[in-house]
């Protein structure tokens, strides 16, 4: 059996049950940090190569052996098992095999306390550029939709009853704007975590002068997470910060999908659906459903709980490391997969549903523009608005011109004003 790198030659064995218990699930996640932990020990051999503590030899060695890991990894080939705990220990142990007393020096001024931190700050870096840059493609494509639709009219609705007239354009350009302004925020929080936390050990620092500036440098953090305490407390902060972006994230596709499956059921029919986003039913021949939706509206609620057991098992912590902190892993990186793909899923509907252009003319009530007529009457008679609005009231069109209607709506952001020349230069400031 593989000692655990905590184990003592004078100690017993963990009870088994207790040992399975506490490793939980890091077998299989950790599988996922290897790589960004590989990157964290490169940089820190070359920190311990600049003050004495390894040869130029060494490292370099270390270096070639940490590179060859990587590619077993990305072969598939490499696999934690329970007694290793971790990733941390599948990295000293290969490296002591295949390199002897060079290779056990890596862990020299190193907890696998600022590992696993380290390895989770350049993990979620990753993932949230890589989200960012869905989530302006998505932007991009709803901002076309609008500009395909902007002249189609659309009921907008209020306490789910038809309100007042918009257009397809302008609910295509609500979600550009709400996905630019995700990626933003996205954005935000990259930036707070983007700080290098390693070499604070296992929160109380080293006796040694390590080179804290250049592991920064050489793992591409634009600033230094100082106070060693402050990087082991900040465990669970980080995540909860990233939780929060991606719960925006969700409460936007969310919307979108409950908006479509509204949308396009048969009392609605405003869109018809692509076959290849559809499912059956098991009993009934006529279903076309559109499951796919249900499911991204449900993991939003999904994404939320993650947020908050994330919150709730980092609260009252004493100040410095807790092994809860160890379930914080598998609601961050499970809400990562489901916001990534959700993305992608969104956009399918997007491009998949067609809007019906017939049938949602017909749908749409003449009363759908009472209030403009009100505000009309407001303006051109000079008459408050109370008494317009019951001078309105009595006076339904029976067939309004929807079309000159929308171009009536003038205000900043309304139906014939959507400002889509905004969201361009908004989406080409962000680099898309």
């Amino acid at each position: 059996m593989t000692d655990t790198l905590w184990h003592k030659p004078s100690a017993g064995h963990l009870h088994s049950l207790l040992a399975a218990y506490t490793v939980g699930d890091d077998p299989t996640l950790d599988l996922a940090l290897l790589p960004f932990d590989i990157q964290a020990s490169k940089a820190h051999a070359r920190g311990l190569k600049k003050i004495g503590i390894l040869t130029e030899q060494e490292e370099d060695r270390i270096f070639h052996a940490l590179s060859d890991l990587n590619v077993l990894a990305k072969q598939g080939k490499v696999k934690i098992e329970a007694k290793d705990e971790d990733c941390h220990t599948v990295i000293e142990h290969y490296l002591t095999e295949k390199l002897g007393p060079a290779g056990s020096k890596i862990h020299t001024g190193r907890s696998r306390n600022d590992q696993v931190l380290t390895a989770l700050r350049l993990f979620m870096k990753a993932h949230l550029a890589a989200i960012r840059s869905a989530l302006l493609e998505l932007a991009a494509e709803f901002l076309a939709k609008a500009e395909e639709h902007r002249a189609l009219p659309f009921p907008g609705y209020s306490h789910t009853q038809q309100a007042m007239l918009g257009s397809l354009g302008h609910y295509y350009a609500s979600f550009t704007e709400h996905l630019i302004e995700d990626a933003e925020f996205l954005q935000s929080v990259l930036t707070h975590i983007d700080q290098n936390p390693l070499g604070s050990a296992a929160g109380f620092g080293v006796a040694l002068p390590l080179d804290r500036e250049g592991t920064k440098q050489e793992l591409g953090f634009s600033r230094m997470q100082i106070n060693s305490l402050a990087c082991q407390t900040s465990r669970g902060k980080s995540e909860a910060a990233v939780l929060e972006a991606l719960v925006q994230i969700m409460m936007t596709l969310g919307r979108f999908a409950n908006d479509m499956l509204f949308f396009t059921a048969r009392e609605c029919g405003f869109f018809t659906a692509d076959d290849t986003l559809v499912t059956g039913s098991s009993i009934m021949p006529q279903k076309r459903n559109l499951d796919g939706l249900e499911v991204l509206r449900g993991y939003g609620s999904v994404v939320m709980g993650h947020q908050h057991a994330i919150q709730g098992i980092a609260f009252r912590l004493l100040s410095g490391y807790n092994r809860d902190l160890q379930l914080l892993k598998k609601p961050l990186m499970e809400s990562l997969a489901i916001v990534t793909s959700s993305i992608a899923v969104a956009g399918l509907y997007l491009q998949g549903l067609t809007p019906k252009e017939e049938t949602i003319r017909k749908a749409i009530t003449p009363a759908i523009v009472l209030a403009d007529i009100a505000t009309s009457l407001a303006s051109e008679k000079g008459i408050p608005f109370r008494d317009a609005y019951v001078l309105a009231s009595a006076h339904t069109p029976d067939a309004p011109d929807l079309d000159r209607n929308l171009r009536s709506k003038i205000s900043m952001g309304a139906a014939g004003n959507l400002c889509l020349e905004a969201y361009h230069k908004r989406l080409a400031a962000l680099g898309k």
